[in-house]
């Protein structure tokens, strides 16, 4: 009941999304205050993700654009790998940002 009136109070709606999955490949969650040590390695590593995720996107811009030496198959195959595990790991954030944001009819009741 306590930390049920914490999070309502904190404007939180359950635990957090990780931006990891656990080795059988099943998410993770986190319950706290978003101030805790795992709170900011899970910001940081998402961070981390969306930037490599600019920096994969910008060369596979260059690697496509007209002009450009044609990749071999596999040097495409692994582009397209990379790229899939990008969006994966951007999806997931976004799933977890948007988690935490109130909704706006319970923001508009509360104030």
């Amino acid at each position: 009941m306590r930390r049920e009136l914490y999070d309502a109070a904190s404007g939180r709606t359950g635990p957090r999304l990780l931006p990891w999955t656990s080795p059988e490949g099943k998410p993770c969650y986190l319950s706290s205050d978003g101030r805790s040590y795992l709170s900011a390695l899970a910001d940081s590593i998402e961070t981390i993700q969306l930037s490599m995720g600019q920096e994969l996107l910008e060369y596979a811009r260059d690697a496509t654009a007209p002009g450009t030496k044609a990749l071999s198959a596999s040097e495409y195959r692994w582009l397209a790998c990379r790229l899939a595990e990008a969006l994966r790991d951007a999806l997931r954030v976004a799933v977890s940002r948007g988690q935490r944001i109130p909704d706006q009819e319970e923001a508009t009741e509360d104030a």
